[in-house]
Parts: structure tokens; sequence; C-alpha cells
């Protein structure tokens, strides 16, 4: 693949190596021993080493009891039409007779090609070894976070009011389930190292997991999933990428549960503004911030500038914030405003003949899906 390769400073990029892997051992250590004494640790029964949950991939039972169920997965909208349901895409209404499946005929065509040496050829056809290792790195960073939504998702539908919040939560935790288990299979099919979380990803990840009740929502659904929306859709274009177009649907439909459920429940004005609340989700923002820096080399092997990359994720996620009323200690717009003189001032430091640049302002989403991320984020947050 011709990417245009964005220049990084190797000696920074040993730097910022070298500066996770002390985080991690402390982070690790930290948790391991609280876990011994059992007074806390780790949250998640994640093994990332694995990348698999603890006791492993369990293919068989996952086959057996997950893909059958999903196989076997009927639509009210043709079991009974005289209830007011339009769950049934235009191509299951005319197939109505055979079993219904959860995974479009393009999810399913993209896992056969996974498993196929005709896909692995494409990718050694499409990518060097360096830029087919970027990739794994890049989609293994949502991996991991896939596995902590779908224990998220699962504790939002106890803390969602109303039967239609707690069937979204629940539908939440079928499509975590599944970006689970696809995005594993495409990351696998790479035939490359797989590698762990850094410090930065455990620690945003294990925060939103111990966070409490709706607080779950700013942590998962506006920044994790966040993220998430805007890789896949700065990705989703390349060759044999395309399937995850279907998971920026799935993404960008789950930041908008928030928007959603506080117009119909709104927080009170404590839960707003209360000092403890805003303070902690400041603290789980800036804890992931060293995350930009972590991904810079990988994200330059595909032609992405990660500062652009992460302005617009910022500019998206601190907008739905706003909107939503997940505030922080200081304004948004003003918080914005910060990351955008460390971006310039770190890319001075390492980028010679640098000129500022207004990241926030920066778009990496491919022009095939902003009007998705429009519809849900709106036209102000999206750029052109």
């Amino acid at each position: 693949m011709d990417f245009a390769k964005v220049p990084v400073s190797a000696r920074a990029t040993r730097v910022h190596r070298l500066v996770e892997q002390l985080c991690n051992r402390g982070v690790r250590s930290k948790d391991s021993l609280l876990g011994a004494l059992r007074v806390g640790g780790r949250r998640a029964d994640y093994d990332d080493e694995a990348y698999a949950f603890e006791g492993g991939p369990c293919d068989e039972l996952r086959r057996k009891h997950f893909d059958k169920s999903l196989r076997l997965l009927w639509k009210a909208e043709q079991s009974a039409p005289f209830l007011d349901f339009k769950d049934a895409n235009p191509l299951e209404r005319t197939i109505s007779q055979q079993a219904l499946e959860a995974l479009s005929s393009d999810e399913r065509a993209a896992v056969e090609r996974m498993s196929s040496a005709e896909f692995k050829a494409l990718l050694k056809r499409e990518y060097t070894l360096r830029e087919r290792q970027a990739l794994v790195n890049l989609l293994s960073a949502v991996g991991h976070g896939e596995a902590y939504a779908w224990l998220v998702a699962s504790d939002m539908v106890g803390a969602l009011k109303s039967t239609g919040a707690k069937a979204a939560a629940t539908a939440q935790v079928l499509e975590e389930a599944k970006h689970f288990v696809v995005l594993r299979e495409l990351i696998l099919a790479f035939d490359l190292p797989v590698p762990r979380l850094t410090a930065w990803e455990y620690n945003l990840l294990e925060g939103v997991l111990r966070m409490d009740g709706l607080e779950k929502l700013f942590g998962m659904n506006v920044i994790v999933e966040g993220i998430a929306l805007s890789l896949f859709g700065a990705l989703g274009h390349l060759p044999g990428m395309e399937v995850l177009k279907l998971f920026h649907l799935d993404e960008a439909r789950h930041t908008a549960l928030p928007q959603n459920y506080f117009k119909v429940f709104p927080m009170s004005r404590w839960q707003r503004h209360s000092p403890l609340a805003r303070l902690s989700r400041f603290r789980l923002i800036l804890g992931a911030l060293p995350l930009v820096f972590a991904l810079e080399e990988d994200m330059a092997e595909v032609g992405l500038d990660v500062f652009e990359f992460g302005g617009s994720v910022v500019r998206k996620t601190a907008g739905l914030a706003k909107r939503v009323g997940f505030f922080l200690p200081v304004p948004l717009d003003g918080f914005v405003g910060m990351l955008d003189v460390v971006f310039n001032t770190y890319c001075t430091l390492t980028r010679p003949g640098h000129s500022y640049t207004r990241f926030s302002r920066a778009e990496t989403s491919h022009r095939s899906v902003r009007g998705v991320e429009r519809e849900i984020l709106g036209a102000a947050l999206v750029g052109g």
C-alpha cells in the first residue's frame, strides 16, 4: 500500500516505549499485589497477554452457544408482523423462511475471508510487513477495548431505567460480543504478534470498569467508543478492512446512547456538576492522553498523523460530553485548546520545521463514513 509516511522522532519513540514499560510494570505489580491481598487489583477477568478472557477462547463452546444463538435469532417484524417492530433488513424480508442471522451478509463474508488463504494473500500483497504489524497494533488496541466494552455493557443493563433502555443495553452487549470475536478473527488472520494493553490503555479501561452507575456511560460510550468510532472511520476504507465500516455503524449508535437516554431520564444538576464526578472524568481523560504518543509510530506507518487523529477524537468526544452534561473541572472548549498547545509543543520538539497546527480542527475519518458521524454527532463536530 502506498502510504504517505508521517515522519516521527526515533528518539522520542524510544523514550515513549521506555516510559510505558516502566509504568506498565508498576501498574501491573500494584494490581497484582492488591489482588493477592484481596483489597483491590484488576477488575477485569481478561488476559490481554493472551488476547482472551481468563479461561481461554473456548471456541467450541462459543460455536455451540454464541454462534448458534445468532443463527437462530428471530425477528419480530417477520414472526409477529402485527406488532410495531421494524427490525429486519431488506434482504431478510425476502428470505423470511430461512434461518435469521444476527451477522449481516458482509460480516459473514468478511469472517470467511479471514480464515482463507486468499485473504491472507491480499494482506501480504497490499501491505508491507511493518504496515501489517502497525495495523495489528492499532486494531488490537480497540480489540482489547471491545473486551472491556462487553463487560461494561453487561453492567449497564442493570443500571439503566426502562424496558427500552435495558433492551438497548442488552443489544449493545450482543454487539460488543460480536465485535470482540469478529475483530479477534480479523487480527489473528494477520499471523503476527498481538501486543498486550499498554499501561495507558490498561489504566483507562480498568478505570471505566470501576466507575459507578451512569458514569460508565461517560467512560465507555463517550470516551472509549469515541476513540473506536474514529479509528474504524480512519481505517475502514483500506483494502481488506471494509468490515470495519460495519463496526463503525455500531459504534456510532453506541455513542448516541447517552444523549438519547438522558433526554428521557435527565441527570440531576448534582450528577452533572458534582466536583468529585467532574474530577473523576478529568482524571480518566488525562490518564489516557499518553496513549496518543504511544500510537504515533504505528499511525505514521499507515499514513495517519496521530495528533490530527487525537485532535479529531478530542473535538468529537468533548462536544458529545458537553451536550450530554458530563462536565469537567475546566471548560471543555478551553481543555481542547490546551491540548492543541500540548500537541504543537511536542511536534516542535520532535518534528523539524513544524508550524503551529489546529489539530482539534482535523478530520481523520474517511469521507465515506462521515455522513454516519454527522447524523449522530452533528455537522459542527464532523469535518467536511
